[in-house]
């Protein structure tokens, strides 16, 4: 079980990570970013469903397969930076909401 000072931490380099896909990287970095995203969507998706939180849960999911580096989703860049963006501020919420409940 992932504690939740590692919950939060996980959550913000996610954040952190998505957000700097707004920069000009070599192509590599965003295989790495679908690479650890993905990890990270399921590690974060499995501790939400275990502790009743299925609207975030499938969420968690449902970005997990669609930034999967196995089978890739062309979006552009315009669009997958208005995600990144999405997901990030998603993220954060997720922090801020935690710490109201």
């Amino acid at each position: 079980m992932v504690s939740k000072t590692l919950e939060v931490v996980l959550i913000a380099v996610m954040a952190v990570m998505f957000l700097s896909c707004l920069l000009d990287w070599p192509y590599t970095y965003f295989q790495l970013v679908r690479s650890l995203g993905m990890i990270g969507f399921i590690i974060i998706g499995v501790h939400d469903k275990r502790n009743g939180r299925e609207p975030l849960s499938c969420i968690w999911f449902c970005s997990a397969l669609l930034i999967n580096p196995v089978f890739k989703v062309s979006l552009g860049r315009d669009l997958w930076n208005l995600v990144d963006i999405i997901w990030a501020l998603i993220l954060l919420y997720s922090i801020r909401k935690d710490k109201i409940d």
